[in-house]
């Protein structure tokens, strides 16, 4: 039976975990059954040890106790305050606890007939300093003096008193903690030469059993520490066994294989999406050049501002207030284009710009867009993109009103909803289906207006802007219930404000 059980154990086969865990439970048992004896043995002794002076650490404290009963008592004789007799009370309450632990019965013991004395003069202690806190109370002067002054004696002897029983006790535990330090010091040695040759044996029995497995464990950390310092050239490891340590090692290879080839692949990605960007980075430049030069050669700006400026003038001179009053529009609409193209402005700047647009359209057109403002005057400092509100307030008139039959009307409001600043540009024109809504939103309508006096902002780009200014993708909403039907775009922004000295800077230029 025997045989036949050793045949069978030896056609298992361990694995290195089952190696590893066998060893370290033999091991960890022997170490804890040993600290376990040891420590009960400890603990044994160090509850000894610390019952020695327990009994002189407890008349300490009940010396201490009876001082400040004492010393309360005479602070309130002196002073007679609420707090200096609560005072008193609460130490003669903590000193009366502390008498309960003495000994209270008759004995035969020296120290245990010491410590029912001291328990009986001390009640007797407590019962005068009350009556001396009474009569003090009570103001019979010739009567709390007398009391006090026998209340003061039984202290001193009292203390006297515990402080013999102390330095007796103390002498006495003295020599016992001697003898018990003797001992301890004697089973600290043992318990260091035991765990000693415990912790050999174990280091022994390791070293046996693990060495066979710790040669190609210690290159494998090795190859890992320098591809984790990011050396991925290293060489691959040769695998001489057919345990686990081969399959980590054969997944160790694989994984440095695909971290070679896809960190190739990543260089690879990357330098076709430098050069993608780099070529759209070069078109968007062109592109912006190619507009710069477009309206740089269209006209002079210091030349148009002359020329209307002196237009102005030529009309003040002749009386012509209207043909005066037009131009100035005009003037201020170009300045504000030009000067202003990628500032942040002020609600005040925007809406100041719409009202000389309106004026120009209404002049041109003969006043068939009716134009209302509803604005809250605190929020006319609120930051804004420049060249927001016009725009639109243009699409809405280019788009919406000339196509309809009938007198345009355009409504812009501004106020505040749930901490936020909103903006809201409504028109009775035609309307705008979901569709279009939609492209609008997307970014993937650019019908940018060539009529008269547009400015060739479209309203993809106005959006853009309003996101990138914000921060969030629904800073604007465009609501229309259909053809017909007109059409309500409306921003959102954070009441971020300018400076004074902000808003009269721009006011000048």
């Amino acid at each position: 039976m025997i045989h036949k059980i050793r045949k069978l154990i030896g056609k298992i086969r361990f694995s290195i975990q089952t190696k590893i865990v066998g060893v370290c439970i033999l091991a960890n048992m022997l170490v804890f059954v040993m600290d376990m004896i040891l420590l009960v043995g400890l603990n044994n002794m160090s509850s000894s040890i610390e019952q020695v002076y327990q009994e002189n650490v407890t008349l300490n404290t009940l010396a201490e106790a009876l001082t400040e009963v004492q010393d309360s008592m005479t602070t309130y004789l002196s002073v007679k305050t609420s707090d200096s007799l609560e005072n008193y009370y609460r130490n003669e309450q903590n000193f009366a606890k502390m008498l309960d632990t003495l000994n209270n019965q008759i004995t035969g013991d020296e120290y245990g007939r010491m410590e029912r004395s001291i328990r009986n003069m001390s009640e007797q202690y407590l019962s005068m300093t009350s009556q001396t806190i009474e009569a003090k109370r009570g103001r019979n002067v010739e009567k709390y003096r007398v009391r006090y002054e026998s209340a003061t004696d039984m202290y001193h002897y009292i203390s006297t008193y515990i402080n013999s029983l102390n330095s007796d006790q103390l002498q006495a535990n003295s020599e016992k903690y001697v003898e018990l330090s003797r001992s301890f010091r004697s089973f600290e040695m043992v318990c260091v030469w035991i765990m000693v040759c415990v912790m050999v044996a174990n280091v022994i029995i390791a070293i046996k059993l693990t060495g066979t497995i710790i040669a190609p464990l210690k290159m494998l950390a090795g190859r890992a520490d320098e591809v984790a310092e990011g050396n991925f050239d290293i060489e691959l490891l040769e695998i001489y066994s057919k345990d686990e340590i081969a399959t980590v090692t054969n997944a160790f290879n694989s994984m440095v294989t695909s971290i070679r080839e896809y960190i190739e692949q990543i260089q690879m990605n990357m330098k076709v999406e430098q050069e993608f960007r780099e070529r759209e980075l070069k078109m968007e430049t062109h592109l912006k050049e190619a507009e710069l030069k477009y309206l740089q050669a269209q006209i002079n700006p210091h030349f148009l501002f002359n020329t209307l400026n002196a237009g102005a003038q030529l009309a003040m001179m002749e009386d012509a207030d209207r043909t005066y009053e037009y131009i100035q529009n005009m003037s201020e609409i170009f300045r504000y284009t030009v000067r202003r193209g990628d500032e942040i402005v002020t609600l005040r700047d925007e809406l100041t710009l719409v009202d000389h647009y309106i004026f120009v359209l209404n002049v041109r057109f003969s006043g068939e867009i009716h134009y209302e403002k509803q604005v809250d005057e605190e929020l006319l400092n609120v930051e804004i993109p420049s060249m927001i509100v016009q725009p639109i307030v243009e699409n809405c008139v280019n788009h919406g009103i000339r196509e309809m039959e009938g007198k345009g009307r355009i409504v812009v409001s501004v106020y505040k909803e749930n901490e936020h600043v909103c903006i809201c540009i409504r028109d009775n024109g035609k309307g705008m289906s979901s569709a279009m809504i939609d492209k609008v939103m997307k970014g993937e309508y650019r019908k940018e207006t060539k009529a008269s006096g547009s400015n060739g902002i479209a309203l993809d780009n106005v959006i853009a802007r309003l996101r990138y200014f914000t921060g969030t993708t629904d800073c604007v909403r465009i609501l229309s219930e259909g053809e017909k039907c007109g059409t309500q775009i409306i921003i959102t922004l954070g009441e971020r404000r300018l400076s004074e000295e902000d808003v009269s800077d721009n006011a000048c230029r």
